[in-house]
């Protein structure tokens, strides 16, 4: 890593410091979000709506959301928040521009693999509960193989396709499916055993 980009990484504020912004309402808080989290907000829309325009669009959208919602709201995880922002907002437009269509997308497929193991709360009062799901998930991401991680990474926060995903391990598209089956059976666990998962 050049000295120039060391020093471009180590200017971006930190997620309490952005929301700060928020709360004493100046509009820096808009151009910092997008430095550290445009990128992958954009992510999150493309795989929902495979368009650049419509996915500016919801990640002006999402920093819209976040000026409305903050303040009275403080998030707990703020890059969590900003997702759920930009993943509802593509979902609603997916839905408007593709009623028709019978084939969801890769995001709304991959939310319903992780569906039977997720309770989602997402009002405002439960971002704690959010946070908590986050310390789960992270603890048990670091007991995985780099490869195990990897899959599910790319599978459950890019929404990349299966045959993409096994295509970069150079593994059968069976292969990573079985592989993301078995995770989201100890996830389904571990959040039973948390109390925060169905049984």
């Amino acid at each position: 890593m050049t000295d120039k980009n060391k020093n471009k990484k180590e200017s971006r504020l930190s997620d309490e410091e952005i929301i700060e912004l928020y709360w004493q309402r100046q509009e820096k808080a808009i151009s910092e979000t997008d430095k550290k989290y445009g990128k992958y907000l954009f992510t999150i829309a493309f795989n929902i709506l495979r368009d650049d325009l419509d996915c500016e669009e919801c990640v002006n959208d999402t920093y819209l959301g976040a000026w409305n919602a903050i303040p009275p709201t403080r998030p707990t995880v703020f890059q969590v928040f900003l997702s759920r922002i930009t993943r509802n907002v593509a979902l609603d437009k997916y839905r408007r521009s593709s009623a028709a269509k019978r084939i969801p997308s890769e995001m709304i497929k991959s939310l319903d693999e992780f569906d039977e193991c997720m309770v989602y709360s997402m009002s405002a009062e439960e971002e704690y509960l959010i946070g908590e799901i986050g310390r789960i998930l992270n603890d048990y991401l670091h007991t995985l193989s780099a490869r195990d991680e990897y899959i599910f990474v790319c599978r459950y926060y890019y929404s990349d396709t299966i045959s993409d995903i096994a295509k970069a391990v150079d593994v059968s598209s069976d292969t990573v499916s079985r592989a993301l089956a078995k995770m989201r059976n100890e996830i389904k666990d571990l959040l039973v055993k948390e109390g925060y998962g169905n049984e």
